[in-house]
Order: structure tokens, then sequence, then C-alpha cells
């Protein structure tokens, strides 16, 4: 059957080459066309061969697509959400479709996500899904780039900096940057809320956690690179080959290696002034792996832009829909401010880390918001082995496994 299909695709390939051999794009696409057509019925007999010998095994609902190759990428796209719903009231907690010649099994709700959460890393593995995602943006050498092992280094070298001493600081870093930022908006006026949070978040974190050298440096030139580079993390970098010239994908390109090299200089001239500095740039400096190698430039760097923009979408995300809530809500707005007022001081001077457990209101605001709009909507892993769900289905290697919590 394999070798007919083969024959097939020669045949169509020779007359469409001899039909059209004065239109070099029309021959490029049409051959396009025709190999991932023949290569999608090619893989449908073979899931039809393979289903013989495996009637025993239970497999998740799959929904059809008339569209080869592509399948339900476009609609997907257009509103996951509303895709990911409509699959869950016609097929249940456990579907697969195909997107873009990958199938993709989603766990919905609570009960079938358990096997996300309880699952080992080696059966169902996240480097194989967000490498593709955080390698161009991070660099190689770190995060989901390495063994597992490493990454679990790595993380606790972060949570060496990342202690109550710092966060200690960081209170009155965050209250100086947000004050400033906002007192540039005036008494009045039209803005937009998360491009604002998104870019204020930016700034805190940068002066937070890279240090004073690196946030001297952040200008609108260098937040505009953050912007490209953030930019990376999108459907169609997860999806798509990370080598086709798409703007996007040129542009995170270009911001990496810029920002790498601002990191370098930074990095290079602590090392050489011999200064030691309580902060994050500090740590990863010192820091050493078990076997007893210290990390590079490179991976100070990837690291260092990890730091940043890990949390920067779930962040702005959060603060914007929480600000959206409070907005709508005068009295709740009343509340919190004189909730602030009675643990602060009447006067509001600047908050201090101990303060923030009084604040229980804006705490519970806070909680609420993350209750009615999860800043993540799916997390991700590729099945290495077969895996059976609580409804008893049996996904194959190979399958990336989605969870989606309603």
């Amino acid at each position: 059957m394999a070798m007919h299909l083969y024959q097939v695709s020669s045949m169509l390939i020779e007359n469409t080459v001899g039909k059209m051999s004065d239109n070099l794009t029309s021959v490029v696409l049409a051959v396009s066309v025709i190999t991932l057509t023949l290569g999608y019925i090619s893989k449908l007999v073979l899931k039809q061969s393979q289903s013989s010998s495996e009637e025993h095994k239970k497999y998740p609902p799959y929904i059809p697509s008339s569209i080869p190759f592509l399948g339900h990428a476009i609609a997907f796209g257009k509103s996951p959400i509303e895709f990911l719903e409509n699959a869950y009231e016609k097929y249940g907690p456990v579907v697969s479709f195909t997107m873009v010649g990958k199938t993709f099994t989603y766990l919905l709700g609570s009960e079938a996500a358990t096997l996300m959460f309880n699952s080992k890393n080696e059966d169902l593995n996240a480097e194989d899904v967000y490498s593709r995602l955080t390698t161009p943006v991070f660099g190689k050498g770190v995060a989901y780039d390495v063994p597992n092992h490493i990454f679990l280094e790595q993380k606790k070298m972060f949570k060496t900096g990342l202690n109550i001493a710092h966060f200690k600081q960081h209170v009155e870093i965050i209250e100086e940057e947000t004050k400033e930022y906002f007192s540039r908006w005036g008494d009045s006026g039209e803005q937009n809320l998360f491009e604002a949070l998104s870019e204020l978040i930016i700034l805190t974190a940068s002066a937070c956690l890279h240090g004073k050298e690196i946030r001297s440096m952040l200008d609108e030139k260098v937040a505009q690179l953050y912007a490209d580079l953030d930019g990376g993390f999108s459907h169609a970098a997860w999806l798509l080959p990370g080598w086709l010239p798409l703007p996007s994908f040129r542009r995170r390109d270009r911001a990496h290696r810029e920002i790498k090299n601002i990191f370098y200089k930074v990095t290079q001239k602590r090392r050489c002034s011999g200064e030691k500095v309580d902060d994050m740039l500090q740590t990863l400096i010192d820091a050493t792996y078990k076997d007893g190698r210290p990390l590079n430039d490179d991976e100070i760097a990837g690291m260092l832009i990890g730091l940043l923009l890990a949390g920067q979408h779930t962040s702005s995300t959060t603060s914007s829909w929480l600000g959206f809530f409070l907005g709508k809500d005068k009295a709740l707005q009343d509340r919190c401010y004189a909730e602030q007022k009675t643990a602060c001081g009447e006067d509001l001077p600047p908050l201090n880390f101990d303060q923030l457990k009084d604040l229980t209101l804006l705490d519970r605001c806070l909680k609420e918001t993350l209750r009615l709009r999860p800043p993540i909507m799916t997390m991700m892993r590729m099945a290495r082995s077969p895996q059976k769900c609580p409804s008893m289905y049996t996904m194959v290697g190979e399958t990336s496994f989605m969870q989606y919590e309603f």
C-alpha cells in the first residue's frame, strides 16, 4: 500500500510539473499540497491497519477533520477555549484531535487531569514539548533544553537567590518602580491596562531579579527587545519549524542575540571587578552544579532571560484582570483602600513585607481573580509510553498531552 501511494505521488508530481513548468511557485505549492495530502492518507491507512491488532485497547474519542494535515488548527487557533468546551460537551473529558499533522490528547477538568499531575517525567515528558518554545527564547543549555536533572539543579540555584531576605527588599523596589511609572499618567485619560502592567512588571522584575546594572540599561530600545523576545511564545513558534523566515521568528532571534550581549557585558564586568553584590546575578556567578562545574556566561545569560520572562505572562494577566474587576466595583475599591490605610497608616507610608499578610481583603480579591481567570490555560506533556487515564482510555507514545482546567 505504501509503495502504491509513492507511485501515485510520483505520477501526480510529474504531471503537475509538466503542466506548470513555467510557474515555479505553482509547482512548489502543488507538490507541497500533494505530498501533504498523500502523507495524511498514508497515516490514516497505517492507523487502520494497526487498529485490527490493537482492538483490546480503548482509545480516546477522536474529533475527525476534513482538512488534511492542518486538521483543527484553524478552529482551535481562533478560539481555543470555545473549541475545548464544545469538545468536552460532545466527547467528554478525554479527547484527541489533529493539528498540523500532530495528534493532541486533551485531559479536560480536574478528574481527568490527575494523570498529568501524578505522572513521572520519563513517562509524560515536559522537555519534549516546551523546548520548542523556550530554547529559541532562553537559549541552549538552560531550562527545557537540558535533561531534567540538570534543569532541577538550575531551579535550585534560583531558589538560593529567591529567599525571604530578598523578598523583603523587593517590596520597597516594586513600590518605588510602580509610583514612578504611574506618575507619568497624569490625573485623567485612557490607557491600555494590560500593556501598561506588562511593561511595569518587566521593569520591576528586572530591578528585583537582575540588579541595578541591568535595570539601568532598560530603556525603550531594550524594552522593545524584551517584547520581541516575548513574542517567541506563540502558537506559531510551537507548531511550526523554527527555521521558517517568519517576521516574528526573526525579531525573536535578533532580540535574543542583543539581550544576551547585554548580559555578557554585565557579567564579565562583575567578574572582573571582584565586587560582591547581594543579587541574583551574583548568585548565578557563584553557583556550581553538583559536579563542581560553575555556570558559564552563556548559561547565566539564558537563565536571566528565563527568570525575567517565565513569570511575566502570568503576573501581567492576573494583575490586569484584578485591576479590571476592581475598576468595575467602586465599593470594593474603597474597602481595599481602607484596609491598606488600616494596615500601613493613614498617610500610607512605604509598605513593608510583614504588612502584606494584613491585607486579607486584597488577598481574597487576588485569589478570586485567579479562580475566575486562571492565567495558564493548559499544561503540556509528550507521552513517551502508553498511558491509561482515569477514564480507562489508553494513550500511546508520541502523543502530546494537554491539560485544561475549566
